[in-house]
């Protein structure tokens, strides 16, 4: 039985996907910064998790150091909003934390659980597109989704002698409690898309950025 991790698992896109795994007859482990019930109702492995914390993700680490990982998803993220006039540069950094950093220190520590054919899944934004940005705002999100765009790209750089995929993907305009329960579709039916898309990742599409929808976005 093939394994995946979801981080940020416990709600939103995080547990359609850990449910859409299930369905297929993945085992799946799925973290959250506390215990969550959802997870457990669903028959998940929970495991505790802040991306944002070194020692959080040393202990998850050591905890499954002998667990192999088929797929690994980082999909924790949070987002602020904000404006030129409104700028906190707290909540910025915190976005870069948990958006950018998170994804590159969990992949990291959990390198030694994947191996050739393993796949690395960042769930990114097109809100880090530099060419479809049209609309300015967001700073801080924009910016963290832009840098972990980079770490994707230079994962699937360094990876890919190990036989290890990377994609980067942006879910679409999703109803979860982040976007305030608006959106073009469920976190059910974009959890659907976005399997397809993870489940036919090839080595050679390696690093490409990807909407949920098949569409290749654009840097």
């Amino acid at each position: 039985m093939s394994r995946v991790l979801v981080t940020g698992a416990n709600r939103g896109i995080g547990l359609a996907l850990c449910r859409g795994f299930l369905k297929r007859g993945y085992d799946v482990i799925g973290t959250s910064r506390q215990p969550s019930s959802e997870l457990e109702a669903i028959g998940v492995q929970g495991e505790s998790l802040d991306v944002s914390d070194p020692l959080s993700i040393h202990a998850l680490s050591n905890r499954l150091k002998d667990t192999p990982i088929d797929i690994l998803v980082n999909n924790a993220g949070v987002l602020s909003r904000d404006d030129l006039g409104s700028l906190n540069f707290d909540d910025i950094e915190q976005q870069f934390r948990v958006n950018a950093m998170g994804p590159l220190r969990v992949s990291q520590a959990l390198r030694t659980n994947l191996g050739e054919g393993s796949k690395i899944v960042i769930i990114t934004s097109r809100m880090g597109s530099m060419d479809d940005n049209t609309s300015g705002r967001m700073y801080g999100y924009r910016m963290s989704k832009a840098a972990v765009n980079m770490v994707g790209k230079g994962l699937s750089r360094d990876l890919a002698p190990d036989g290890i995929a990377v994609l980067l993907l942006h879910p679409g305009y999703v109803i979860t409690d982040m976007t305030n329960q608006r959106g073009n579709w469920t976190a059910e039916a974009a959890a659907e898309s976005m399997l397809a898309r993870i489940e036919e990742l090839q080595l050679g599409q390696s690093g490409a950025f990807w909407h949920a929808d098949g569409t290749e976005l654009p840097w």
